[in-house]
Formats: C-alpha cells, sequence, structure tokens
C-alpha cells in the first residue's frame, strides 16, 4: 500500500512556489516603469550595432538597465514563445501564425516600425567590378552557375539575411555548393577582405559602424551597387537611396513588445522612434521611419552689423 501521507507536504510546496514566482513577476511590474528598472532585449544580430548605440543613451538618459542578448533571427523570435525575452528587435514583422500563438497567451504584442536597414553585398577592394544584378545574386542561391559570382558568404545559418534571400530566391535552405556560413557579420566582412572573388552578405550598419578594431578589414571592402529585378540603373545602400526606393534590398525594422504592461519595453520603444532615437538611426546611415526635425535660428536684419 503506498504511503500519502507526504502528498500534503508537496502540494503546499508546489502552492509556495507558484506564490514566490508571482510575487517576483507583480515586484517586476511594480519596480519597473516605462522610465525606470532594469529589462533584457533580444536583438537579431544583424542590427546590434544601431540597437547598441541606442541602449547606451537610453541608459544615460534615464534610471534604465537593458541586458542586450544578441543572437540569430530564429534564435530571437524564438525567444520570445519559450518566454526567455519579452521584448525582441528584428527585421520583419511576426507572421499571422505567431500572432495567433500570443493571442492564446491573451498577449497583445506592441510593435512598433522605427527604421529601414538595408542588405549590403561587399567584394574584395581589389575587385575592380564593383557592380552585382540581383537576379544573378538569386540565379546563383538556386544552385545556377553564374561567371561572375564565385561564392556568397552570410553570417548565419539561422539568421535575417540568409531568411532574407531564400525568400527571394524562392528556396528552404541555401544550396549545399557555393555558399558559405560563419557566425556572425564580423567573420564575413574579415574573411571577404582576405579572399579575392568572393561576395558577402551583411547589414549595412556594419559597415557604416564597426568597431575599431574592424576597422582595417572595412576599409579592404567595397560595397557593391545592386541592379534590382526592374530596371537597368545599379544602387549602393545609402540612405539617399533606400528612402527614393531606389536600393532593391532594404527592409523595415521592428521592436516587438510583449511584456504587457507598462514597462522599459514601452518605454524604449517610444525613445527609439522619438526625436532623439530617430536622431541616432539618421546619424548612423539608416533611414529613420520619420526625419528628426531641425531648429533655425533667424537673426533679424542689422543683428549681426558693426557698430
Amino acid at each position: 500500500m503506498k504511503n500519502h501521507s507526504k502528498l500534503p507536504y508537496f502540494i503546499l510546496f508546489s502552492l509556495l512556489i507558484l506564490v514566490l514566482a508571482c510575487n517576483q513577476a507583480t515586484n517586476k511590474k511594480d519596480n519597473e516603469t516605462i522610465l525606470k528598472g532594469s529589462t533584457t532585449i533580444y536583438v537579431d544580430e544583424t542590427l546590434a550595432p544601431i540597437i547598441e548605440d541606442q541602449v547606451a543613451v537610453f541608459e544615460n538618459e534615464y534610471e534604465a538597465k537593458v541586458k542586450l542578448v544578441a543572437k540569430s533571427e530564429s534564435e530571437t523570435v524564438n525567444s520570445l514563445f519559450n518566454e526567455k525575452a519579452a521584448i525582441a528587435i528584428l527585421s520583419r514583422n511576426l507572421t499571422t501564425e505567431e500572432l495567433k500563438i500570443f493571442k492564446q497567451r491573451k498577449i497583445n504584442p506592441k510593435i512598433t516600425v522605427f527604421a529601414t536597414d538595408a542588405v549590403a553585398f561587399i567584394s574584395n577592394k581589389s575587385n575592380k567590378d564593383t557592380l552585382v544584378a540581383l537576379k544573378d545574386v538569386i540565379s546563383f542561391m538556386q544552385g545556377k552557375s553564374v561567371a561572375s559570382i564565385k561564392g556568397l558568404v552570410f553570417d548565419n545559418l539561422n539568421s535575417s539575411t540568409v531568411r532574407y534571400m531564400n525568400s527571394l530566391a524562392g528556396i528552404n535552405a541555401i544550396p549545399e555548393k557555393g555558399v558559405f556560413s560563419f557566425k556572425s557579420n564580423d567573420e564575413v566582412i574579415k574573411y571577404v577582405s582576405e579572399n579575392d572573388g568572393m561576395i558577402g552578405v551583411v547589414g549595412v550598419n556594419w559597415l557604416s559602424q564597426p568597431l575599431p578594431a574592424m576597422q582595417k578589414y572595412v576599409d579592404d571592402v567595397a560595397t557593391l551597387s545592386v541592379k534590382g529585378l526592374n530596371g537597368d540603373n545599379y544602387y549602393i545602400p545609402s540612405q539617399n537611396n533606400i528612402a527614393e526606393g531606389k536600393y532593391p534590398l532594404a527592409r523595415d525594422l521592428y521592436i516587438i513588445n510583449c511584456q504587457g504592461f507598462s514597462g522599459l519595453g514601452m518605454g524604449f520603444a517610444s525613445f527609439v522612434a522619438g526625436d532623439v532615437g530617430q536622431r541616432i538611426i539618421l546619424k548612423s546611415g539608416l533611414l529613420p521611419v520619420r526625419i528628426p526635425t531641425r531648429k533655425f535660428t533667424i537673426i533679424g536684419k542689422g543683428q549681426n552689423d558693426k557698430k
């Protein structure tokens, strides 16, 4: 016969753990406001440089501490669903299926579009050909032979750049031949700077905001001008070309806030989408969703005249 005398104690212990967990969550909500407290934000590592700048200024302005965790796009999205994180920054919006999952959990994600980024193609600076047609890159990713492309180099098999290019090529996985992947954008830039004939695929802000140790490698690569699927002109991923819709590999950036209360997720999103945050975006070379206003002081006639 089984002894059930210890069962009530187990139930009490489980209830105690549940109460402590609920109290901990409640305390977090009580101690965290939109501009004060601490939180963790997962970010697609392709976007890490610009978000690091935003966090640095945000923490300096307010009583806030943000732990930034840079992961691949797949890992960042999964962090939301396995509840490792409640705030994520991505180069895509949540899908209809993903939104349904949150709806089932009675969570309504707050989604903020804050900038437009671009995927850039780079080559070794010794390569005299600085033009590439997007249709040729797509053909190469589909496993076809393209004379002008020796190989493509990506940052990570689970990254947003791989997902983005796979989508354009209409494939589910990159081909085994001629396409390589590393672990970071920095590794891609370094490899391309040291190997002629390869085309690297990176987020453009890794080129405009390199770490000091990476500057020498960035100086040894050339950003290629890209011809889109429609039209005959080639365009570099400049701020102006992105704004005018000329560069064919532009993508919007999103802050996905699933906190469910008025915490730092809301405050950080408001900051990034606000005047200061948009100025940081503008300075980085990416395109802000709204151009920050500029103030001019008009001096009246004769005010500068010498007496």
